[in-house]
């Protein structure tokens, strides 16, 4: 092992395990390392940023661009209000559900086409009357199932796409994905709405048949007598009468329902205020403020609400700016006039002060916000609602239009008329001319994160191929080949890099696993279609793990799952998918 391969090995090692301790985040460790391979000289200084023109890193962010404009159409909403005609079966519902988030998600960000089922999933466990677990995770694997459909359903497939281009002379087409896909699909929802659901524990907490968060348990009611310090005083004064950590989220005055008070509104004696406090600041707020707790007494819901405000439960996505951050820093309700009025985790609620909670991905927030500014917010958040969402049927002009675009771009790029970077920045930008997006929505849309990552990770990737690392990583592998028949070789690269994106992110596990992938197939003599095909498949297929891909993550907490929850139902699929994929490659891909 020569000292370019030992600090190549190095780096990337480093580049898979620190991201692991939430410290850095992969995007900023993968640049990190180019720059220390590049400081080195095995990355020549014109190669180092030569991953961010690469075919592969546009046509992500043009994806996610039309992906966006389909989701503003109201798309993938009518494909959602289908569902409700599929009857009170499960098996039928858990088909029908996951079907269409799969068809969704091959010409979709897995992301927004989880978005959308997401508030559908969970009124159909409420209607039904059932766990929303037996729903959620199995949608979140479908999401990942049509990832697996087309050339454009996730990076890894655009990735692989490109690269065999560099070893055939002719890239992936747009649906030379979809018949292991389809499959594996086909298989792998059958198996979830027959059996695999009943293989996912049904735990405590998680969205359930009513509400995650029980309005009693979290506020607190309390009486204005007239000798009162904040009698007459404007609600505003309230840091002013006690150093108590609470929030006024309601008044209730007579018959009179006031959610979240202006601060100018005078607090009258007799008033009830509805706080947000735990048990100490509630004490001390009562004795400095000199109030009274109101009779017992159910809160009702609509104390929180009126024809202007409303309130939802929403869940924390991975790319958020809530995520690392409390309600105090982001200043919440000045920036974005938003209350946070509680915060739910693995089940459980914090009864600490709901502004000094550090919020991380896939917490479900309980907020108070104006009902013509609920949809801005969250998408200023980076947050889902758990709630049912309008269907977007409104302008079927626009429908149609989107449907005209994107479907026009899909025949230009199946039938080879232009490459599958412009065709898909060609429909950018016509849906951007046609204002099915704003352009601030189409910058929103782009993943950047996933951006740097992919323009990192392109040279880090091609550094471990030129200094032979690849090879000496394929050599050791080819060991096998002894005592395995090629195909078994083919089997043991898929459930490798299903390991690899297991803990990392699918892109870097594609990025890494393609050029090894290669070096075997060249070992053994044969075709490396299959192979490179193989690897592309596999990186959709994080199912072990919470941490493996977004869409895991978005279901942790609003179905009550724990990490160790995903293996149960993930462990089976990936058996299926093996079992599927590795005999369609090799008719499909012929060694």
């Amino acid at each position: 092992m020569t000292v370019d391969q030992v600090i190549v090995f190095a780096v990337i090692l480093l580049t898979l395990i620190l991201p692991m301790f939430r410290r850095w985040r992969y995007d900023l460790v993968a640049v990190l390392g180019l720059l220390v391979l590049t400081i080195l000289g095995i990355i020549s200084a014109d190669e180092a940023f030569a991953g961010y023109g690469h075919p592969a890193v546009i046509t992500v962010a043009a994806v996610l661009v039309c992906s966006r404009g389909l989701e503003n159409s109201g798309v993938v909403d009518l494909l959602a209000r289908w569902i409700s005609s599929v009857g009170d079966r499960l098996s039928l519902q858990l088909a029908a559900l996951c079907g269409l988030a799969a068809i969704a998600s091959a010409f979709m960000n897995n992301v927004g086409a989880l978005a959308v089922f997401l508030p559908v999933a969970i009124r159909m466990a409420q209607k039904g009357e059932r766990s929303p677990a037996v729903f959620l995770m199995p949608l979140a694997f479908s999401a990942h199932f049509g990832g697996m459909m087309t050339l454009i359903g996730t990076p890894p497939n655009i990735i692989i796409g490109t690269m065999r281009e560099q070893y055939v002379g002719q890239p992936l087409g747009m649906f030379d994905f979809a018949p292991v896909g389809l499959s594996i699909a086909f298989f792998c929802i059958i198996f979830m709405a027959l059996v695999g659901w009943r293989l996912i524990p049904e735990r405590k907490g998680g969205a359930s048949t009513k509400s995650l968060f029980t309005i009693e348990e979290y506020f607190s009611q309390v009486r204005v007598p007239s000798d009162s310090r904040l009698a007459g005083q404007p609600v505003r004064e309230l840091e002013e009468v006690t150093d108590a950590d609470v929030l006024i989220v309601g008044i209730v005055r007579g018959d009179e329902h006031l959610p979240t008070p202006s601060g100018l509104e005078l607090i009258q004696p007799g008033d009830d205020l509805l706080v947000r406090a735990n048990a100490k600041n509630l004490r001390l707020f009562l004795h400095e403020a000199r109030l009274d707790l109101a009779e017992s007494q159910p809160i009702a819901a609509d104390v929180l609400e009126s024809p202007d405000i409303g309130t939802l439960e929403a869940v924390v996505r991975p790319d958020s700016i809530l995520v690392g951050k409390t309600a105090r820093e982001l200043h919440l309700r000045q920036r974005f006039s938003v209350n946070l009025l509680a915060v739910s985790r693995r089940g459980a609620w914090f009864r600490r002060p709901v502004g000094t909670i550090e919020l991380r991905a896939g917490d479900v927030m309980l907020l108070q916000s104006r009902r013509d500014m609920i949809s801005e917010t969250l998408e200023g958040l980076g947050a889902l609602p758990l709630a049912r969402r309008d269907i977007k049927l409104e302008q079927p002009r626009h429908l149609l239009l989107s449907i005209g675009i994107f479907g026009t771009m899909i025949v230009a790029a199946a039938t080879g008329l232009l490459p599958v970077q412009v065709t898909m920045t060609l429909a950018a930008c016509a849906m951007l001319v046609a204002g099915l997006l704003t352009l601030h929505e189409a910058y929103e849309s782009i993943d950047w994160p996933v951006i740097i990552l992919l323009g990192a990770m392109l040279p880090l990737g091609l550094a471990l191929e030129t200094t032979g690392g690849a090879q000496l990583i394929a050599d050791q592998i080819l060991q096998l080949s002894r005592v395995l028949p090629p195909a078994a070789m083919l089997a043991a690269v898929l459930v490798g890099t299903m390991f690899l994106s297991d803990i990392v992110k699918n892109a870097a596990a594609v990025v890494l696993m393609a050029p090894i992938a290669i070096g075997v197939a060249q070992g053994l003599g044969v075709a490396i279609d299959p192979f490179l095909v193989a690897v592309a498949i596999a990186g959709s297929c994080a199912f072990l793990t919470p941490i493996g891909h977004q869409s895991n993550v978005m279901v942790l907490e609003p179905g009550g799952y724990e990490f160790g929850d995903y293996w149960r139902l993930g462990l089976p699929l990936e058996v299926i998918i093996t079992l599927v994929a590795v005999p369609l490659l090799l008719i499909l891909w012929p060694l």
